[in-house]
């Protein structure tokens, strides 16, 4: 368990987007529990992580029933959590809040992007997005949706309302 704790700290703390994240969060002490946990120390594995899933590092707080770690040459390349919903919130530097919520979210670390799946809602103080699929790019902050043939629906606030609320 302890390994597989390590890998995951180390696959999720780049989960942290520089666009919405706090910048800080990435040098805080990672806390991750799971009722159980199946691990490979290979190079070239997947190490499973089940039941309740929790990560907190900062303001990152991740819910889901279940977190894979997949590596390649020793390395994490992609974090796959799941649950009804998996659940990620974290504050940006600016202390606004943001939620995802989704069945699926997956996370490629080589173009540092994020693929959310199944009933996706994206909350943030200015408005809301909803779809079926919503691929991330961490870079750039740029949210695609709607590609998978069903609808996205935006609620975008006034800034006048956001800052009142």
């Amino acid at each position: 368990m302890r390994h597989a704790s390590k890998l995951l700290t180390l696959a999720i703390a780049l989960v942290a987007s520089p666009v919405l994240a706090k910048s800080g969060d990435r040098n805080q002490p990672m806390d991750i529990s799971a009722d159980r946990t199946d691990a490979m120390l290979g190079d070239d594995s997947v190490s499973t992580l089940e039941g309740n899933v929790r990560i907190r590092q900062g303001t990152l707080e991740v819910d889901a029933a279940r977190a894979e770690v997949h590596r390649a040459g020793g390395d994490p390349n992609r974090i796959v959590l799941t649950g009804e919903p998996a659940r990620l919130r974290q504050v940006s530097d600016t202390g606004e809040p943001m939620e995802a919520t989704a069945s699926r979210i997956v996370y490629m670390l080589a173009d540092e992007s994020m693929m959310l799946t199944g009933n996706v809602v994206i909350t943030q103080v200015r408005g809301t997005l909803r779809g079926e699929t919503i691929k991330y790019d961490i870079n750039t902050g740029r949210l695609n949706g709607g590609n998978d043939g069903a609808r996205v629906n935006m609620r975008i606030l006034p800034k006048s309302a956001a800052t009142t609320d």
